[in-house]
């Protein structure tokens, strides 16, 4: 028809925008492709990191883990056999990891040297901002005092919010024992930290 005129449909820019998930880009990095690794870690370094901080407490260790747990997955990719989500798999390695670092720390002193730690003033004034810092001072070494697998299952519980599956599969042991090992964890931290209360 003349004078007519053909509208053409928008363009579908979904496939320019969807990005591969993680399942592809994990096949195709263990065929080599390191491009695909490369934004496996973008999009995971972040929460790799957080994590392996609150385990570790210092920001320094935790990348030191994180790369060295990235490089452990780039050089067992073709061992993953997506049973569970790539993400899991690496929050698995990264625990591992700081497991590791954690039980190759010399002890620390045992509970009931931590002492008794005097109740805060509730104000704003520069004294209770220093009393919130002592107050995240105190948390880093009561969780200096848990065992290595408390610590990391308490993190990933109470902090990351995982489920307790998610945290039995990532520190590679049963729900029952991490059940178990969070109990005891909430336990020694309300007892170490019972004056901040």
């Amino acid at each position: 028809m003349a004078g007519a005129r053909t509208q053409s449909a928008p363009p579908d820019t979904r496939a320019d925008t969807t990005a591969p998930d993680d399942a592809l880009l994990a096949v195709r990095a263990a065929e080599g492709d390191e491009d695909a690794f490369a934004v496996l870690v973008q999009r995971h370094a972040a929460a790799l990191i957080r994590l392996a901080t609150r385990l570790l407490g210092t920001g320094a260790e935790a990348e030191d883990a994180v790369q060295d747990a990235f490089l452990s997955a780039w050089r067992r990719l073709p061992e993953f056999q997506g049973r569970s989500s790539f993400g899991t798999w690496m929050y698995r390695i990264v625990t591992n990891h700081c497991l590791n670092v954690l039980r190759a720390r010399k002890p620390v002193a045992p509970l009931e040297a931590a002492g008794d730690v005097p109740a805060a003033e509730h104000t704003t004034s520069p004294a209770r901002i220093t009393e919130g810092r002592d107050a995240v001072r105190e948390l880093r070494e009561a969780l200096d005092l848990l065992s290595a697998e408390q610590r990391a299952c308490w993190v990933l519980r109470e902090l990351d919010g995982r489920s307790y599956e998610f945290v039995a599969d990532a520190v590679g042991i049963s729900q029952e024992a991490v059940r178990a090992r969070v109990f005891r964890a909430r336990r020694c931290l309300t007892q170490a930290l019972g004056a901040w209360r």
